[in-house]
Formats: structure tokens, C-alpha cells, sequence
């Protein structure tokens, strides 16, 4: 754990922690990055524990997700990520004590690894929130009454290629892949369909 222990290594995992436990809040169900998240938490966390901490430089850091949460809805947004950045610099620099007092984060990683972290975080964020705020791109009532085929078998489960995209289905009898079927209603987000014969389509 001697590596761990390197004030800009603890730093860097901190951060990466951190912005891989966001992503996760924002795509959820890989596993992949939730597990990244905790590891790189974890070895933080011991770093944190053990090297002489500035816990000033910890609240400042926190609180420096504060004005980046303001700039999501306000129309003077850089005004906020500038005040977030700087914050988050000067809490990252201080965060670990040297054997003098003085910091011991390097500069130049601590204001690359911020401004980074807030790259990337603005992207995901303003794209999650577009998602939120987009209207369904089909009418889900519409959907009864068209044809497509069944791209497996679907009995209690399956899936189907109808409109354009692919939905999950039921169906009350055996539908073999590749069959063409038509959805006879729905329920929630599942499609309820039955096989069409060639002479029906």
C-alpha cells in the first residue's frame, strides 16, 4: 500500500472515485463502473486516512460541488464552473500535507485532474438531463396494429423488431424467430403480439 500512499496518487483516485460514482448515477446496470467507483474510493479512502490531511482542503472541495450544481440551471454557468474549478483546485492542492507543511499535491496535476473532472462531468450531466427533459420519440399508442418479426422466440419473453426499433414481447402461443407478428397491445413497455400468417399481412 506504499504506492497508495503518494499524495498525488490518493489525490488522483479521489477524484476519479468520484466522477466514477456519478457516471454510475447516470448509467447504471454495467457494474463495471460502480466496482471502478468503490475500488478507486476505497484506495482513496486509505489515503486520505493515513497521509497528514488538510480536512479545511476536504470541506472546500466538497463545497466546490456546490457552484458546479448551480451552473446546471443558471444563465451565468461559466461564472459557477470558474468558481467551482477554483475551488476545487485549491482544495486538491492542499488536501495533503508534506513533511514541511507545505502542500503536497503538485499544481499542475491538481488543475488538470479538475478541470478534467468537471469536463467530464458537465457532458454527462447535460446529457442526462436532455434525456430527462426529451419527449418519448414515438407514441406508444401507435404501436398497436403494426407488423414486424420476432427476433426470438417469444413465448412469456422475446423480443421484436416493430417500428423502426426493437421492444420486448409476449406473446399467448410460441412465436418462432423470424416470424412476422403484429402487436395486439401492450402493457407498460412490453408488447403483446401474435404471429401473422403471409395470406393476413
Amino acid at each position: 500500500m506504499n504506492l497508495v500512499l503518494d499524495p498525488n496518487l490518493a489525490y488522483v483516485l479521489l477524484v476519479s472515485g468520484f466522477v466514477l460514482a456519478v457516471l454510475a448515477l447516470f448509467s447504471p446496470g454495467t457494474g463495471v463502473v460502480e466496482v471502478g467507483a468503490l475500488f478507486a474510493l476505497m484506495i482513496a479512502g486509505y489515503g486520505v486516512a493515513t497521509l497528514p490531511t488538510n480536512w479545511w482542503a476536504l470541506v472546500i472541495l466538497v463545497i466546490g460541488v456546490f457552484p458546479f450544481v448551480i451552473a446546471l440551471r443558471s444563465s451565468q454557468r461559466w461564472v459557477y464552473l470558474i468558481i467551482s474549478l477554483v475551488a476545487l483546485v485549491v482544495g486538491s492542492v492542499f488536501l495533503f500535507r508534506s513533511v514541511d507543511g507545505g502542500p503536497a499535491v503538485n499544481m499542475a496535476l491538481a488543475v488538470l485532474t479538475s478541470a478534467s473532472a468537471i469536463g467530464i462531468l458537465w457532458i454527462v450531466t447535460q446529457k442526462g438531463l436532455q434525456a430527462v427533459r426529451m419527449r418519448p420519440a414515438m407514441d406508444l399508442g401507435t404501436l398497436v396494429g403494426k407488423l414486424g418479426e420476432a427476433q426470438t422466440d417469444v413465448l412469456s419473453d422475446g423480443c421484436v423488431y416493430v417500428g423502426g426499433e426493437e421492444w420486448t414481447a409476449r406473446s399467448a402461443e410460441l412465436i418462432p424467430k423470424g416470424t412476422a407478428i403484429r402487436v395486439i397491445g401492450r402493457e407498460g413497455l412490453v408488447l403483446l403480439v401474435e404471429a401473422v400468417s403471409p395470406q393476413k399481412r
